[in-house]
């Protein structure tokens, strides 16, 4: 089995990383930190907004089973692409909707699943298409957090 990868941040990681595990073809998503200037950084600097960090969620999937489009499909239908730095009641740059490409295919997909959203929102999409950039796994307590706690979803 070959995998892939994808990269997307989109809020909180805790709820994503449930959407994403418990999608068809995806065989592993760690939460944590990209997008940022600071080289292996805490959740206490990322929430500080100062280290230029996404909180993200680094999916692993079988091309054979879902594809890359799919999993933009994911990603489009389980946050608000529309609000700047912000997702429910969690606010800061290290909530902002953004997806890490890994290839020139992905960047294209991206592009692609971007302008085909234009519309289908009362404002418009403010989303970050943009290089993948390193990915440091969230402290252990992050990794599953829902899941330890017995919580299917997070409730704002």
């Amino acid at each position: 089995m070959a995998t892939e990868q994808a990269t997307f941040a989109m809020g909180c990681f805790w709820g994503v990383e449930v959407t994403f595990r418990n999608t068809p073809g995806v065989k592993d998503a760690i939460v944590g930190y990209t997008g940022g200037h600071t080289a292996n950084p805490t959740y206490q600097e990322v929430c500080s907004d100062a280290t230029g960090h996404a909180e993200a969620i680094l999916v692993t999937y079988d091309p054979a089973e879902i594809s890359y489009e799919d999993l933009l499909k994911v990603f489009w239908d389980n946050h608000n692409p529309t609000t700047l730095n912000r997702q429910g009641p969690d606010v800061g740059t290290q909530y902002r909707s953004a997806i890490f490409y890994h290839s020139a295919a992905q960047k294209a997909a991206a592009e692609a699943s971007m302008a085909a959203m234009a519309g289908r929102f009362p404002r418009p999409i403010v989303t970050e298409i943009v290089p993948a950039a390193p990915f440091y796994p969230a402290e252990e307590y992050h990794q599953r957090y829902l899941e330890k706690r017995g919580l299917a979803s997070c409730h704002i």
